[in-house]
């Protein structure tokens, strides 16, 4: 490529690219490689702006990219740069275009995380926020026990035994110990596997799967106390949701899990927190972490699914282990040009992150679900129940109409789920089980109560269609009776949202559901009040005993 085909655009000094780049420069010095690289520099974003000497110094700064304000009000004027690297050498020659925009000036939020996390007073929040973070810990509990045994939860500790791990955490609601990293990994498995966990709904992130299986292995073997469990179950919670809330919805657009792929973020801060960690280690814990995002949608509906919160879990508790031994990594993963937050979403609100950083936690905004399958189908299931509690039967009904945001039917729209995982991300299903038993707890999506003629017979019966005017928390759905009578629910906000929000008591019979199978119903009452006492108890042994066998 020569020089006159860059047409009006500016060659960039060897000096920038040697700053940039000084690999590739010490590289193009060899005896049989030469590079070639020129570059454009050019105002953007603000009618008027220019490529000053500034800018020009930024994106020396920055290396070769592109570099592109993103929406905050806050950025006055920003720079694109195109580079075109040309390389040749003795045998063959190559041209690599680099055109992706980045934005080069991004704030220090990964430092920004990383003190508050290791800074913030114990228990510096509102009573509201503990008591919030307590029934985080009791429903994730009760998840992770209730699918313990579980076939996927089998196949997940066998093959964590291949590896023949020290005893050193257990695997609630079982008799096994592993390795902690194994034990993050499991319990990040089984709680996520009945997809009845907690939902910030903001960004559909499930917060507590990667961060508490990550703290609570982490502190089983250090012989953390509750409250210091607690602790870093808010930080790292908080750590975890801002930084989806940043890059949510164009992240979870591109096929990523957000669950898996900002986990590990916050279990790595909640783990340097019960590691005791500075802000510089707990910044490099983070970094490390940063380099592991977990999951991809494609996956919804098989057990790799529930294996994103785990493998987070397991990503970010690695990430503190190695940060406190000394293992190093940018301090800006997370919003370098080329760090996690640029690299993943097209969306990076800086501002997501570090506004009223320790005063507003996003714990607050947690919410638990009464139902055991995708977080959109919710609506669809109380419509539905309100239906059967009018004294409607599936008999009665001939064909039931359902409008639904987009999202509702790219992610739940199997018309035909061939089993109880699959079910759970079809929207049919959902409504069949809402009007068949006025429920949908695990029991409802079983592979034989998803095979049953008369289940799928009502599952044919619902037409579900795309209305970009409903909102995601909503379902608007007619049902036509025998004789052409028809009924009409609209669900603006389902029960378990922040709108209706399930109760305490709510969530004690969910916990009894969940895991009085497993362990005994007054095991499982005996548990409950340890898990709401978690951050008086001086270490975590007693609970624990309480959650195995």
């Amino acid at each position: 490529m020569s020089q006159h085909q860059l047409g009006a655009s500016m060659a960039v000094e060897r000096s920038d690219v040697e700053i940039a780049y000084p690999e590739l420069v010490r590289a193009s010095r060899g005896s049989s490689t030469r590079a070639r690289i020129h570059g454009t520099v050019k105002a953007a974003e603000r009618p008027g702006a220019e490529a000053d000497s500034g800018q020009r110094e930024a994106f020396g700064r920055g290396g070769i990219g592109s570099s592109r304000v993103h929406e905050a009000a806050r950025v006055e004027k920003a720079v694109i740069v195109t580079a075109i690297i040309v390389v040749s050498s003795a045998d063959n020659a190559m041209a690599r275009n680099t055109t992706v925009a980045a934005d080069a000036n991004a704030p220090a939020v990964t430092t920004a995380l990383a003190t508050f996390v290791a800074a913030h007073p114990s228990r510096g929040w509102s009573d509201a926020v503990d008591h919030e973070a307590h029934r985080t810990f009791q429903n994730w509990l009760g998840c992770a026990i209730g699918a313990s045994r579980h076939e996927a939860a089998d196949a997940a500790l066998a093959a964590v035994a291949l590896l023949q791990p020290s005893p050193q955490s257990s695997i609630l609601g079982r008799s096994e110990k592993v390795d902690m990293t194994g034990a993050a990994l499991v319990n990040g498995i089984t709680s996520h596997t009945f997809d009845f966990d907690d939902t910030h709904l903001k960004t559909i992130i499930h917060p507590a799967g990667p961060v508490v299986s990550a703290a609570l292995a982490l502190g089983e073997h250090t012989r953390r106390s509750g409250r210091e469990l607690v602790d870093a179950i808010v930080l790292g919670i908080d750590v975890e949701c801002r930084v989806g809330n940043a890059i949510y919805p164009d992240h979870y657009d591109r096929g990523w899990h957000i669950t898996g792929s900002t986990g590990m973020l916050g279990a790595a801060a909640a783990c340097a927190r019960l590691l005791k960690l500075d802000a510089r280690h707990t910044t490099m814990a983070l970094g490390i972490a940063a380099s592991q995002p977990v999951g991809l949608r494609e996956q919804f509906g098989t057990m790799t699914k529930p294996f994103h919160p785990g493998g987070a879990a397991r990503a970010g508790l690695t990430s503190a282990l190695l940060a406190s031994t000394g293992f190093t990594s940018s301090p800006r993963a997370i919003e370098a040009p080329r760090g996690f937050a640029q690299v993943v979403s097209t969306k990076h609100d800086w501002n997501e992150i570090t506004s009223e950083l320790g005063s507003r936690f996003e714990i607050s905004f947690n919410t638990y679900k009464p139902f055991a399958c995708g977080i959109v189908i919710h609506p669809s299931i109380d419509a539905a129940a309100q239906l059967r509690a009018r004294g409607i039967t599936p008999g009665d009904v001939e064909r039931i109409e359902l409008r639904v945001h987009p999202l509702v039917l790219e992610l739940t729209g199997k018309k035909e789920p061939a089993d109880g995982l699959q079910a759970k991300f079809s929207v049919y299903h959902g409504v069949a089980a809402g009007l068949a038993f006025g429920r949908a707890g695990e029991e409802e999506f079983s592979d034989d109560i998803v095979r049953r003629g008369d289940i799928v017979a009502l599952r044919r019966k619902v037409v579900a269609v795309v209305d970009p005017s409903i909102d995601e928390a909503s379902a608007d759905m007619v049902a036509t009776l025998a004789g052409g009578k028809r009924e009409h629910v609209f669900v603006e906000h389902s029960i378990g949202s922040l709108q209706r929000p399930m109760s305490d008591a709510d969530l004690d019979a969910k916990f009894a559901a969940l895991v009085g199978p497993v362990l005994g119903g007054t095991r499982a009452k005996t548990l409950s009040r340890a898990a709401w006492s978690l951050g008086e108890a001086a270490d975590l042994g007693a609970l624990i005993a309480l959650a195995r066998p």
